[in-house]
C-alpha cells in the first residue's frame, strides 16, 4: 500500500482543488470503474488505479470538496478502502460514497499534501477552467446547431436538483457530441456501423511516453448504428477483444476500456462514444504496449460484421 500513498501524494491535491474545474463529461467513463474493480479484486497494480483517479481530477468528472488534512503515523489504507472501490466499481454505491472515502485518507494523513504542490496544481486548475469557459463561448460561433443546443444546456444549469440537472444535461451533450463527430471527424464504415475518429492528437487521442519510459496510446471513436437492428462490439478482456493495435509483427491488448461488461450494444440509429487505452500490462492476456518509430503502427477493428485498419501516425 505505500507505493499508492507515494504516488497519490500529488493526486490528492488536485483532489483538493478538483471542485474548481468544470467538464463535459456528465459521468465517470466504464473503463475507470473497470479499474476499480480490478484494483479491489487485486488483479492491477496501485499505480493502475491511480491512472484512472488522476484521469478523472484532470477532466474535471470527480470534486472533491475540501478537506482538512491531518497526520497520522500509519501508511496504511484501510480495507474498507478497496471495498468502496469494488463497491463503486459494480454500482452498489454512488459517486459521493467513494469520494468519502477519499476524503478520509486525507483527513487522517494517509494522503500527504504539500502547500507547495497545491499552489501550483490550484493555479493550473484555474488556468484549466478558464480554458474551458473561452472554448464554452467561441466554440458555437461558427455552427448554428452547436449554438442552439449549447442554449438549451444554458437552461439545464438552472435546474436546483442536480440529479434533475444531469438528467437535462445528458441527452443534449449527446447531441452536441455526436453533431461534432458528425460534422467533423473522419467516417470509417464498417458493415452496419460508422466510426467516426478525429485522429491522433485530437481531444481524447494521444500517445505520449510517461516519465517511466512508458507508451502510452489513447483512442476515442464513436460508433454510430445505421442499420435497422442492435448490434453489438465486443471486448471482453485484452486477450478476447476485437480493438487492438497491431506493428506489423505483434499485436498490443488494451490496458483499459469503457465497455460495459465487454460490450456496447447500439440501439438502430443511436451512436456512442468509447475510449480504449493501450500501455502497461494489465493481465488476463494483456500486452505492454510498445513503441519503435521505425515502426507504423494501426489501430484494428476486426468485429464479426466487418473489419478495418486505421493508420496511427505516431511520430
Amino acid at each position: 500500500m505505500k507505493t499508492l500513498i507515494t504516488a497519490i501524494s500529488t493526486i490528492a491535491v488536485l483532489l483538493l482543488v478538483g471542485s474548481s474545474v468544470s467538464s463535459v463529461y456528465a459521468e465517470v467513463p466504464s473503463w475507470v470503474k473497470n479499474n476499480a474493480g480490478w484494483w479491489a479484486e487485486g488483479t492491477i497494480d496501485d499505480d493502475s488505479f491511480v491512472q484512472g483517479i488522476q484521469f478523472l481530477i484532470k477532466e474535471g468528472i470527480m470534486e472533491i470538496p475540501p478537506t482538512t488534512q491531518g497526520v497520522s503515523s500509519s501508511n496504511e489504507i484501510p480495507s474498507w478502502i478497496k471495498n468502496n472501490a469494488g463497491w463503486w466499481a459494480d454500482g452498489t454505491i454512488d459517486d459521493d460514497s467513494f469520494v468519502q472515502g477519499i476524503q478520509f485518507l486525507i483527513k487522517e494523513g494517509i494522503m500527504k499534501v504539500l502547500p507547495e504542490q497545491a499552489s501550483d496544481v490550484a493555479k493550473a486548475a484555474t488556468e484549466m477552467a478558464s480554458a474551458k469557459k473561452e472554448q464554452k463561448s467561441t466554440s458555437s460561433s461558427d455552427d448554428p446547431v452547436i449554438a442552439s443546443l449549447e442554449a438549451e444546456l444554458e437552461k439545464c444549469s438552472e435546474i436546483v436538483k442536480a440529479y434533475k440537472r444531469l438528467d437535462c444535461e445528458k441527452p443534449i451533450k449527446q447531441e452536441i457530441l455526436v453533431h461534432t463527430y458528425k460534422t467533423g471527424a473522419e467516417l470509417m464504415q464498417v458493415g452496419p456501423i460508422n466510426y467516426y475518429w478525429f485522429g491522433v492528437n485530437s481531444e481524447g487521442n494521444t500517445f505520449e511516453i510517461s516519465p517511466t519510459g512508458q507508451p502510452i496510446l489513447n483512442i476515442r471513436m464513436l460508433a454510430d448504428n445505421i442499420s435497422s437492428d442492435i448490434v453489438s462490439l465486443n471486448c471482453t478482456s485484452p486477450s478476447i477483444c476485437n480493438y487492438d493495435v497491431w506493428d506489423g509483427s505483434k499485436s498490443f491488448k488494451y490496458s483499459g476500456m469503457d465497455f460495459t461488461s465487454g460490450q456496447i450494444n447500439l440501439n438502430p440509429g443511436t451512436a456512442k462514444e468509447f475510449n480504449i487505452l493501450f500501455g502497461p500490462n494489465i493481465g488476463y492476456g494483456g500486452t505492454e504496449f510498445e513503441y519503435d518509430p521505425s515502426k507504423t503502427y494501426t489501430f484494428r477493428i476486426n468485429e464479426p460484421f466487418g473489419s478495418l485498419d486505421v493508420h496511427l501516425d505516431l511520430e
